[in-house]
């Protein structure tokens, strides 16, 4: 893996558990395993540009896991995106949440990286939004209604899943969610 790419990762990783503010240039040479003229190199800017190209890239990775989700069936692709993030939670104890969220809460800290989530969630949106109006007919100021909804229920659901320790949050949100988008989709 390039150096860069590692950077990357491990911050990726650590946003998801410790937001902007807690994610210093230490504790991003630990989890990398490079060293902080590493991250000079290949982030002349420092910390701030390397959690806007970390945001970047996470906005990108899940771009692509909606992108292969079953969007011919929406309600199949929630219950599917459900199960990622369930197991996500889970796994991590409650403790890794969305990388976008964080970096749109660090907005003091890393403004580019706050834009570049603004930039992620709404290419989520356009994606979702082309999807529902291809397969379930929905007029396309609807459909981008819907889709904002769907991102928004799904992100605040899981800050409080992992607030509460429960998956509960995230199974109520995605059942109103598969409510609002089945009677349109058959």
């Amino acid at each position: 893996m390039r150096a860069r790419d590692g950077l990357i990762e491990a911050t990726i990783g650590l946003l998801r558990r410790h937001g902007v503010a807690g994610t210093g240039l230490t504790a991003i040479t630990e989890a990398s395993g490079r060293s902080r003229r590493t991250i000079y190199l290949n982030f002349p800017e420092g910390k701030a540009q390397l959690v806007e190209a970390a945001t970047r890239a996470a906005g990108q990775f899940m771009a692509d896991v909606i992108a292969a989700l079953p969007l011919e069936d929406p309600a199949a692709a929630i219950r599917r995106f459900g199960a990622l993030w369930e197991t996500t939670l889970i796994e991590s104890r409650f403790l890794s949440g969305c990388p976008i969220v964080a970096a749109a809460l660090g907005r003091a800290e890393a403004p580019d990286a706050a834009d570049a989530a603004g930039d992620a969630f709404r290419q989520w949106i356009e994606t979702l939004t082309d999807s529902l109006v291809e397969h379930s007919a929905m007029e396309p100021r609807r459909a981008r209604a819907v889709a904002t909804t769907m991102v928004a229920t799904v992100e605040g659901a899981i800050i409080m899943s992992s607030a509460t320790r429960s998956v509960e949050p995230l199974h109520q949100a995605l059942s109103v969610l598969e409510e609002l988008v089945v009677p349109v989709a058959t």
